[in-house]
């Protein structure tokens, strides 16, 4: 049976030539950064040539680098290091309804703290719109944070068009750039947010790896308290193999971007064009045909009258792995919280399917989809007791006209 993975937005395989450069500091290079023999000089300067590589990626300065041990915890540091560091000028922070799950609970966190959040609605793409940036802003906001796109649908929000706005209030602003490093040219200075999280895994480099891009002179309080490592803003001793790893899946992911994007572009769009064609299923996000609204290797989707549970399952069946806009909710039984801001209906979003696309799929890989997956579609309707007369009416509810 064929395999086939497209889940890439949930990880995505080690990159031979980062497993080659982590090697060495598994074994003979295995010193702790912070001793000043040739053990540790050597695993410090493997860990600054990762923080320059990374740096370079999304046009940084290294010295505003901060390796994390995920993007989650790149996410915790920035909002609650920033919101316990700006207290005393105000208590309000601005994040939207479609960001990660460790931000909004951050924001959270915060709440329970004193501090007054806005979550801001998005459009039915699951863009923040402008002005209710601007109205939403107070005397006492302090941060705004803001996802660079989301991973369940892949939708690009308007991160330069907001730092203007935040900045002409003199309001700090953080993305959570986790979906988008590393697989869409990343820019801190065109962007320009102060903080921006990323995780190495996202592009082909180790899992346990993740960095939070500090701008230049911005105090941020620590999440971690102990030694002097990262200039004192992270402790602990470094993780040094999967840094290393970090850094060299980022040179890759510069010097590779082009061709990495067209490529899944290019199977992206054969397989929205021929799930589309199945009758009651819906594109989530913004539409393909703007290049700099959805990431080039993302496909989401509502199908009426079918579980995304059960679409899992059968396409693993057959050896096709994907995922479940509603997976992260679904053991509480709860739909999306991203896809019902979009204005979703609970039933149809529990049918949530994402196809995530990488540089190891092929054209046979979505011939073997298109083949499966209407059959799949067609097997779980006719068991489902809600897509009863689907098939005679010719078009299901309209619940979502995205």
């Amino acid at each position: 049976m064929r395999k086939c993975y497209f889940d890439h937005v949930a990880t995505n395989p080690l990159h031979p030539d980062v497993l080659d450069a982590m090697m060495p500091y598994f074994k003979e290079e295995f010193g702790n950064p912070l001793s000043i023999y040739e053990l540790g000089i050597n695993a410090r300067n493997a860990i600054e040539n990762a923080r320059t590589s990374v740096a370079s990626l999304i046009n940084a300065k290294p010295s505003t680098i901060v390796f994390t041990a995920s993007g989650a915890e790149a996410n915790n540091f920035a909002i609650r290091g920033i919101a316990l560091a700006k207290q005393n000028q105000g208590k309000h922070v601005i994040v939207s309804k479609v960001e990660h799950h460790s931000v909004l609970n951050s924001a959270r966190f915060l709440e329970k703290n004193g501090f007054a959040v806005t979550y801001l609605p998005v459009d039915r793409y699951g863009l923040v719109d402008l002005d209710v940036v601007k109205d939403s802003i107070t005397k006492e906001t302090i941060l705004i944070s803001i996802t660079h796109a989301s991973s369940e649908i892949g939708s690009i929000e308007p991160i330069k068009e907001i730092a203007a706005i935040a900045k002409e209030k003199n309001i700090i602003l953080h993305s959570d750039a986790v979906a988008t490093t590393g697989n869409i040219p990343v820019d801190v200075t065109e962007l320009g947010v102060d903080l921006l999280s990323m995780a190495a895994h996202q592009f082909y480099g180790p899992k346990g790896a993740g960095a939070l891009y500090v701008r230049e002179g911005l105090r941020i309080v620590p999440l971690i308290y102990g030694g002097i490592q990262e200039g004192g803003r992270r402790a602990g001793t470094e993780n040094v193999p999967a840094i290393v790893g970090m850094g060299k899946a980022a040179e890759l992911a510069k010097n590779e971007m082009g061709k990495r994007m067209e490529h899944c572009r290019r199977l992206r769009d054969r397989i929205i064009e021929s799930v589309l064609k199945i009758p009651n299923v819906y594109l989530t996000g913004h539409p393909a045909d703007d290049l700099n609204k959805r990431l080039p290797h993302h496909a989401s989707f509502v199908v009426e009258f079918i579980e995304g549970e059960a679409m899992l399952l059968m396409l693993s069946m057959r050896g096709i792995y994907a995922a479940s806009g509603s997976a992260c909710s679904s053991k509480a039984l709860k739909s999306s919280p991203v896809l019902l801001s979009l204005g979703i209906s609970s039933a149809l979003a529990q049918g949530s399917i994402v196809f995530s696309l990488g540089m190891g799929n092929t054209d046979e890989d979505v011939d073997y989809f298109i083949n499966e997956f209407p059959q799949i579609i067609n097997k779980l309707r006719e068991m489902s007791p809600f897509a009863k007369g689907w098939d005679e009416a010719g078009e299901g509810e309209k619940c979502y006209t995205g």
